[in-house]
């Protein structure tokens, strides 16, 4: 089992690659989330941990989402969220696709 710290460690990296590639900045994730940017940048580099109301409002504040799966479940979903080559499309899409005919057709 991964010890405390190296889960906060992980935590932080994707809550930078997320804030990273939603282009905002750590003063601009904490305004969002109503936390102060020290605090955030703490959380960000692993060196504190924060509740779970604290952890919601950075991930909506970055576009996401948090979700409980059981353990076991963490290779199967990690699969099937991971492309697997050119020509195979991911098992999930954040929006579903629209043509004339309407959403999901």
């Amino acid at each position: 089992m991964p010890s405390e710290s190296t889960g906060l460690l992980e935590m932080g990296h994707l809550l930078k690659q997320a804030r990273l590639t939603a282009s905002l900045t750590q003063e601009q994730v904490a305004d969002l989330a109503g936390i102060s940017r020290p605090r955030y940048r703490d959380i960000e580099t692993g060196a504190a941990a924060a509740r779970a109301t604290t952890l919601m409002n950075i991930t909506r504040a970055l576009g996401l989402e948090m979700m409980l799966i059981p353990q076991s479940m963490v290779p199967a979903v990690k699969s099937l969220l991971r492309p697997h080559d050119d020509d195979d499309f991911p098992a999930f899409v954040s929006q579903p696709e629209e043509d004339d005919r309407g959403p999901n057709v």
